[in-house]
This record gives structure tokens, C-alpha cells and sequence, in this order.
């Protein structure tokens, strides 16, 4: 074999090697990024990591008023029932809110491509899943207690209720009723200004003196949809 065909030989021995090699290195990096993922999902949740959550929230009936669930929400509403379709919620594992509602956004229509409200989850009930969820994985579910105080009731009279533009007459026992319900937003004595957040409660009773509404939430259904680990 001449020395120009050892050359050519040699070069493409060297080329097969080299391609050789950046294969197995893109494998590895495969592999890698594999291994890293798997114990990412397998790695239990610990105080710190950023986690995605599904949800579904209950009221003291047990029955669901709000959902990330597209086919909960389709089934519910197909029932003609009422139920808000949400977002997810993205949270820190194990660190509490200290404002006094975390607003959680929920679509008005129940389509992700309509407007986007404020709903109010009370400091007590975010506190909750945020501590629950330690020692969660990818994918697990749980069942949440969102405060030992399950009720929140509170009596609107018919004045306040006309302020609100409802007739009380219009009201039953057992029916759903969204108020209105706010806290200070960067409050100063020249500014007053306050963000209101939607809060859904079920009219428990009914008398001449007003309506009492229940806004308590017993319990919530949670997955973890994906975790980032600290």
C-alpha cells in the first residue's frame, strides 16, 4: 500500500474514532441528563424546592368549587353544576404566606383563552399545602386539610347583600355565593387603595335577619405536577 493510501486509510481510522467518541459522549449526556431527571422525580420534595401543583378545592358540602382539572371541570359543569376552572399553583415546599390571601387565578367561562380573575385562598389554607407537600414526589397525590377551623361563617343582612346588588329573596339554603373580599395593597394615609379577590361560600341558612354564609374549605386534592429542586 502506497504511503498516500496509508494516509487516506489512517484519516478515515480517525474519523471513525472521532465520531465514535462524539457518539458516545452524546450518549453519556443522554444518560446523564436521564439519571438526573429520574432522581429528580424519585428525590422526595424537601422545605425549599419550587413546586407545580394540581388542585382540586372542596367546600364544607364536599362538593368540588374549584379545579385544575380540565375533565373534573367538563364533568361537573356537564352536570350542571358550578365549578371555576384554575390554574396551578407554583409554591415554595414548606414556607409559609404572610399576607392575608394569596390570590389564585381562575378563568372566568371556565376557557383558558377567556379573562383571568383573583381568587382569594386565605395565608392558613396556602400554609397548609405548602407544608404538606414536603416529602411529596413527582406525580403523588394527596388529600390536604386546609385549616382545623373548617368553618367561616359569616351573616350578611339584606342591606349588605342590596349593596351587592342581590336580592336576598333570590337566595337558597344550599346554593353557592361569590363575594368580594379584599385586603390593603401598599395602603398609605393618602392611598387606600385595595385589590379585591373573589371567595365562594355555601348559604348554610336563611332567616329575616339575613343569610349566613359558610366561606370555609375543608379540605383540597392535590398533585405534584413537577418539582425544582434547591
Amino acid at each position: 500500500m502506497g504511503s498516500k493510501k496509508q494516509k487516506e486509510a489512517s484519516q478515515k481510522k480517525w474519523m471513525k474514532v472521532i465520531f465514535v467518541i462524539v457518539a458516545l459522549v452524546f450518549v453519556f449526556a443522554m444518560v446523564g441528563s436521564y439519571l438526573t431527571n429520574l432522581v429528580t422525580a424519585i428525590a422526595p420534595i424537601k422545605a425549599g424546592d419550587q413546586v407545580v401543583i394540581d388542585y382540586t378545592i372542596y367546600d364544607a358540602a364536599g362538593t368540588p368549587i374549584m379545579t385544575t382539572s380540565q375533565q373534573l371541570y367538563n364533568q361537573v359543569t356537564g352536570n350542571g353544576q358550578g365549578i371555576l376552572y384554575a390554574k396551578q399553583i407554583t409554591l415554595t415546599a414548606n414556607q409559609s404566606w404572610k399576607q392575608a390571601i394569596y390570590p389564585v387565578q381562575v378563568y372566568v367561562g371556565g376557557s383558558s383563552n377567556g379573562s383571568v380573575e383573583g381568587f382569594a385562598l386565605y395565608n392558613p389554607e396556602y400554609n397548609a399545602i405548602s407544608s404538606s407537600i414536603v416529602g411529596m414526589r413527582n406525580n403523588d397525590k394527596k388529600t390536604v386539610t386546609l385549616t382545623s377551623n373548617n368553618t367561616l361563617s359569616a351573616l350578611f343582612t339584606p342591606e349588605d347583600l342590596l349593596k351587592e346588588n342581590i336580592n336576598m329573596s333570590t337566595l337558597e339554603v344550599g346554593e353557592s355565593l361569590a363575594m368580594g373580599v379584599s385586603e390593603p395593597s401598599n395602603a398609605t394615609a393618602s392611598n387606600t387603595s385595595a385589590v379585591t379577590y373573589i371567595r365562594l361560600g355555601e348559604i348554610t341558612r336563611k332567616s329575616p335577619a339575613g343569610v349566613v354564609v359558610d366561606f370555609g374549605y375543608p379540605y383540597a386534592d392535590i398533585t405534584v405536577a413537577s418539582v425544582t429542586k434547591q
